[in-house]
């Protein structure tokens, strides 16, 4: 760590705290060049998803686009946000433990589904049909008549 003072490379720790309900350190350093004190701030450096997507093109994981494509579907249905916030926690938690830093988004998508199907069916249909695509009614009545085989 480079003294702020004198640019000196060496320094040592004099105190360490958590800061932020432990989401960082906050040290206490002193330059060993020109013994002057500074403090740093240590953070966990978290590795990005990235998200490809069906015209192949990537971008970085978003949990809002994720939570608002949920909230549409569960729109007016008996759904609390803690459900949704649940869902999503447990789709994030999955992709970042996994050791594979690019996911499709069908991945995420099929993720998703079989959350919603547990929560509510009418919100499961309703997001399926815009993931899936659906073109017509037998499209709709597919997935409908899927749902009903599995009860």
């Amino acid at each position: 760590m480079k003294c702020p003072y004198c640019g000196y490379e060496e320094s040592k720790v004099i105190d360490s705290r958590p800061a932020d309900d432990g989401e960082r350190i906050r040290r206490r350093r002193e330059c060993l060049g020109c013994h002057k004190r500074f403090t740093t701030h240590e953070v966990i450096e978290s590795v990005p998803i990235i998200v490809v997507k069906r015209d192949k093109s990537r971008e970085v994981f978003d949990r809002n686009k994720l939570t608002g494509g949920i909230l549409r579907a569960c729109e007016k249905r008996p759904v609390s946000l803690d459900q949704i916030e649940s869902v999503v926690d447990s789709i994030e938690s999955m992709l970042q433990s996994s050791l594979d830093r690019e996911v499709t988004s069908q991945t995420i998508g099929e993720l998703t589904m079989e959350k919603m199907k547990d929560i509510d069916e009418v919100a499961y249909v309703r997001f399926a049909s815009v993931y899936r695509q659906f073109k017509d009614i037998n499209t709709f009545m597919e997935e409908l008549n899927k749902l009903l085989k599995e009860k």
